[in-house]
């Protein structure tokens, strides 16, 4: 176990599960999560090892005797009617009949139907309704000579889901963990190792559970398939409904005129439409207009009286290209069906969750750790529900009031949602604010900016938020950073995008070797090098050695690198990836230099030497010249890189910039081979003009 997991356990006894442990009482049951963590947390809530196998063991006793396969339901229904009674777990939905004026319910494995139930207990429990819920039940069997009465009887019916929540308990507890500690516990909730992501990774993914704590919030995601969209709508808690988007009905999702009986958002947190994409796919006019003014104002109406429900509505799908094809030839909504590609519908989303940024789902990135148990955290996330936490941010920056009202108004949900997540009991610093501030009003401005390429009635809205000292500052999304040439189109035009007037301290017109082969040295000259500071977000991709150090270290004949962490393989393959590019941009008759100076690794400094000497046995022939040393003094703390040609590249991270790329088992993946495929770490670079003395 790891120091968290001892901290989890520690706060959270008996409220948290270790995840690896789902997949080893499974088997082959397809239940969803939270019916399995219920019962896990019924008899594995421990880090006692044998009293964990125990447990599993129980559990997989009581899906082996309990849980209705399809394919054994005729064997289930024979032990019902030789025992008398046996208890089942299985999918449970309830109907009335109107002929009998009685409840029947339907136990969707075990295939029966007319199965009488009580009217208190669909009373109590209003879910079985309106579709199927996963529930214990004990079932009897009794004959009867009258055909009109069904021979199965519900004896005892519970929905499986955590009794008993202290609400109070889990705010003052959230105290006991610093804020990467909790994100942390929340993406082994959700079933992550939280090594595998970035910050920026792990807030995207926690975006997803926004709608199970906001009320009548509305998120997109679209992205390339197998990220995992779905699965939290799916999995994660009981309080949610996942459909086909092509499968819902206006009497199924709102109201049914017929009988007046309210639909899905009459009775869940969230509505999911997964498939949402496809442009090939229709949609009813009729249900697109109720959801258009549901999404509004909260309140839809089929007849004189406007009804309200307070579900969130999630859509998620798959992308048919990727994001600069798609900025330059269409909309990042272009896979939506044509009857939600339409800027009404669009205007009313909250936030759109940049799918392409979200890694697809490998082995290694679950849990073998703990985390709540699923049931009872959406139970805490229902409650959180009832409060509003928008205002939360004013005591360290405003959305101007210009900004348009419902952007501020989804701008502030999202804000909310954020920190119900991870500040539910206060305490965030200003660092923390901005931080989740500008991710809230990102996913926004991806929404408005794209409607300005669907509509031109929209006006272009400046979003930006202003600090207590007066401040102005402006918010970008990655993929405009990445793609200013094809971000800021407007509807009915087909210009290029119109780039700001200062040109960029890097130059994005530098052509990389990795993409043609050989470095365009004209159009590397026609770019001049010039100081500047340059931040660079977490998870963009297109940057290479190439074009952040390629013109300020050209021509050059000495450069000394100098960088503390330069100790384990990964990080001398940095090293070694920017000389390849410096041999890629040089002539081959120049000879440049190479000087690294570093510390030594304690841990492992034979290592250390043996990766550095054969970084200088392998520039042997090509014009570079390597050498490295330790430094002396043992007091360097920053990481540079200085060149002769008078220039200094002050870094944060070193050359340390990409984030791990998975290794494939067949060995084919562009991101190991192309600087320019990976995601990059959030870092920056100050370039500074040096005089030949400082050099």
């Amino acid at each position: 176990m790891t120091i968290l997991d001892d901290k989890i356990n520690e706060h959270f006894a008996g409220f948290v599960v270790r995840k690896d442990l789902v997949k080893a009482v499974k088997g082959n049951a397809i239940v969803p999560t939270y019916v399995l963590e219920y019962l896990l947390g019924q008899y594995c809530a421990t880090d006692d090892e044998a009293s964990i196998a125990t447990g599993i063991e129980t559990v997989k006793d009581i899906l082996r005797k309990h849980y209705v396969h399809r394919s054994e339901a005729g064997l289930v229904q024979s032990t019902i009617k030789e025992r008398g009674r046996h208890k089942v777990i299985d999918q449970v939905s309830v109907a009335l009949n109107e002929k009998t004026d009685a409840y029947e319910a339907v136990f969707e494995n075990l295939g029966i139907k007319r199965v009488a139930i009580d009217s208190g207990t669909a009373r109590a429990h209003p879910k079985l309704l309106v579709t199927g819920i996963w529930c214990i039940a004990d079932v009897q069997y009794e004959f009867s000579e009258d055909s009109r009465i069904s021979p199965w009887i519900i004896d005892a019916l519970k929905p499986i889901q955590i009794a008993r929540v202290d609400y109070d308990g889990y705010r003052e507890k959230r105290d006991r963990f610093t804020t990467d500690e909790w994100i942390d516990l929340l993406m082994q909730t959700i079933g992550f190792d939280p090594a595998a992501f970035g910050r920026r990774s792990k807030l995207l993914q926690l975006m997803r559970l926004i709608p199970f704590v906001e009320r009548n919030y509305n998120i997109i995601e679209l992205g390339p398939k197998g990220t995992g969209k779905s699965h939290i709508y799916s999995e994660f808690s009981p309080h949610g409904q996942l459909i086909s988007g092509g499968e819902i009905t206006v009497p199924k999702l709102f109201v049914n005129n017929s009988n007046g009986r309210i639909g899905l958002v009459g009775f869940w947190d969230v509505v999911a439409f997964d498939e949402f994409a496809g442009r090939e796919k229709t949609a009813n006019k009729a249900l697109v207009d109720i959801m258009k003014n549901y999404m509004a104002n909260k309140q839809f109406s089929r007849g004189v009286n406007p009804m309200g429900a307070e579900a969130s509505f999630a859509f998620v799908g798959n992308t048919d290209h990727n994001v600069p094809w798609m900025l330059k030839n269409s909309d990042l909504f272009e896979a939506l069906p044509p009857q939600f590609h339409d800027s009404a519908f669009i205007d009313r989303l909250h936030a759109y969750l940049p799918g392409w940024e979200v890694d697809i789902i490998r082995g290694e990135m679950f849990t073998s750790g703990y985390g709540f148990i699923v049931d009872y955290l959406a139970e805490i996330l229902r409650h959180l529900r009832a409060e509003d936490l928008s205002n939360r941010p004013d005591r360290y920056f405003t959305v101007p009031v210009q900004t348009h009202v419902r952007d501020r108004a989804a701008i502030n949900k999202t804000m909310s949602g954020l920190l119900k997540l991870i500040f539910p009991n206060g305490g965030e610093t200003e660092a923390e604010v901005e931080e989740l501030l500008r991710l809230a009003i990102e996913c926004r401005k991806r929404v408005k900016d794209q409607l300005l390429r669907i509509d031109s009635t929209f006006e272009a809205a400046d979003f930006h938020y202003v600090a207590l000292d007066g401040s102005k500052r402006k918010v970008t999304t990655l993929e405009e950073e990445e793609f200013p040439q094809f971000y800021h189109r407007r509807s009915g035009t087909d210009q290029e995008a119109i780039l700001p007037d200062e040109p960029p301290v890097f130059p994005d017109v530098t052509q990389s070797a990795e993409e043609a082969g050989s470095v365009d040295k004209e159009a590397a000259k026609a770019f001049s090098p010039k100081p500047g500071h340059v931040v660079f977000a977490e998870n963009r991709k297109g940057i290479s050695f190439d074009k952040i150090f390629g013109p300020w270290t050209d021509g050059a004949s000495q450069i000394t690198i100098t960088d503390p962490y330069i100790r384990k393989f990964y990080q001398a393959r940095n090293v070694m990836e920017f000389i390849e590019m410096l041999v890629r941009r040089k002539e081959p008759e120049d000879q440049v230099a190479v000087h690294l100076v570093t510390v030594p690794d304690d841990g492992g400094i034979q290592d250390q030497r043996e990766c550095l000497d054969g970084i200088a046995e392998a520039c042997t022939g090509t014009g570079v010249d390597f050498t490295w040393a330790f430094d002396g003094t043992g007091g360097i703390h920053g990481r540079d890189i200085t060149a002769d040609t008078g220039w200094k590249m002050v870094l944060d991270r070193g050359l340390d910039i990409f984030q791990p790329v998975p290794r494939k088992p067949n060995g084919f993946s562009l991101g190991e081979r192309m600087q320019e495929h990976r995601m990059i770490r959030s870092f920056y670079i100050t370039y500074v003009s040096v005089s030949d003395q400082e050099i």
